[in-house]
C-alpha cells in the first residue's frame, strides 16, 4: 500500500497516461512554470515581512483622520440645527 490504499504500481500508471496526454514537453515547461511561480511567490513573501513605514506598523492610523474629520462636521451640523 502506497499514499491514501494507492499502489506503486497505479501511481506509475497514472505517471504513463499522464505523460501520454500531455506530452514531455508539455509538462517541462508546466514544471517550468510552477517553479517560476513558486520562487516569485518566495520572494513576496519575504519583501512582505519588511515593514514599509508607517502604513505598516499601525494601518487604522491611515483611517483614523478621516473618521474624526467626518465625527466633527457631524457635531457641527447638528449644532447649527438645533
Amino acid at each position: 500500500m502506497g499514499l491514501g490504499g494507492i499502489s506503486l504500481w497505479q501511481l506509475l500508471i497514472v505517471l504513463l497516461i499522464v505523460v501520454l496526454v500531455f506530452g514531455t514537453k508539455r509538462l517541462k515547461t508546466l514544471g517550468g512554470d510552477l517553479g517560476g511561480a513558486l520562487k516569485s511567490f518566495r520572494s513576496a513573501m519575504e519583501s512582505d515581512e519588511e515593514p514599509d513605514g508607517e502604513s505598516a506598523e499601525n494601518p487604522r492610523l491611515a483611517t483614523a483622520e478621516p473618521d474624526a474629520e467626518f465625527a466633527e462636521q457631524r457635531r457641527e451640523s447638528q449644532s447649527s440645527g438645533t
